[in-house]
């Protein structure tokens, strides 16, 4: 399980006896907060076009997929139970077929003005339209498979900014 580390390695969702507890954030500044969260939902050519011709039998796949997303990312800190609750500005979720995968690739970005990141809410919504992508078309297929869903970007916060594969 990734913990969170601060610059001096300590982890800072555990205290000086080992027990989890939730980071006192109260004298951190409110700063402008930005993460991107990107996933793929791997499936066959035949359900990627059923999806795309919107001809799916439990109706609009990326429509439906895209609410959860942004529902999940306003609900992570009641999934995730060390998360702060966040009063979100901005969540929006890009889902995009792709032909070559074939599949679905999945994009959230999710925005505040606080004392802490919005990492968790960018994975968690990314997190949760993948599942209802699959949800949405396990009836064709159940092979399909969910992968890569990781932290694509980061801005602002006392850590900077944060690109993966940088």
């Amino acid at each position: 399980m990734a913990r969170k580390a601060s610059k001096d390695g300590a982890l800072t969702h555990i205290d000086a006896s080992g027990e989890a507890r939730m980071v006192d954030v109260s004298a951190k500044p409110a700063t402008e907060r930005v993460a991107v969260a990107e996933g793929r939902v791997i499936m066959s050519k035949a359900t990627l076009e059923l999806i795309v011709s919107g001809n799916a039998k439990k109706g609009d796949v990326l429509g439906t997929a895209r609410i959860a997303g942004i529902m999940a990312a306003k609900r992570t800190s009641d999934l995730i139970p060390l998360c702060h609750p966040l009063a979100l500005s901005k969540v929006t979720l890009d889902i995009t077929p792709d032909k070559k995968l074939p599949g679905c690739v999945v994009r959230a970005t999710v925005k505040v003005t606080g004392p802490t990141g919005v990492e968790m809410e960018a994975l968690t919504a990314v997190s949760v339209a993948c599942l209802t992508i699959y949800d949405m078309i396990k009836a064709v297929e159940r092979g399909v498979r969910i992968e890569g869903i990781h932290l694509a970007e980061k801005k602002g916060g006392k850590s900077g900014h944060y690109r993966a594969g940088d």
